[in-house]
């Protein structure tokens, strides 16, 4: 029996053969750069009641992503606006997708870049 074919918008469907016509790793990439966007969307919309002070601390997993480690320290350091981050964190995350930066490194800095704007926000 045939599916019947989804009647998608023309910019999904573009989206779909850019998807197709990638690597392996592109497609890899790619679904850790729209998981990336989302989360900062998420961030500039989601309602937060009152914020708290201090991070709340929580351990970085022996093995993370990019995208877990922007999700980790986004909730430890819940009192920042994210928007403060943005130009940063979506640079460090491009050195990783587009420029092969090691992951480990890039989560270096995050966290550094995390608790630097923390102390900023608080002196």
């Amino acid at each position: 029996m045939l599916t019947p074919k989804l009647q998608l918008p023309s910019d999904q469907r573009k989206l779909l053969r850019l998807y197709s016509s990638l690597t392996e790793q592109g497609k890899e990439s790619l679904a850790a750069f729209a998981e990336f966007l989302a989360i900062r969307e998420d961030a500039g919309s989601a309602a937060e009641p009152l914020r708290p002070s201090e991070p709340k601390p929580i351990p970085r997993p022996e093995t993370e992503t990019v995208v877990g480690a922007i999700r980790r320290l986004s909730e430890s350091y819940s009192m920042i606006d994210k928007s403060l981050l943005l130009t940063e964190t979506s640079s460090l995350m491009t050195a990783h997708l587009m420029h092969g930066r090691d992951a480990s490194d890039v989560i270096d800095e995050l966290e550094v870049l995390f608790a630097e704007k923390h102390k900023s926000t608080t002196d």
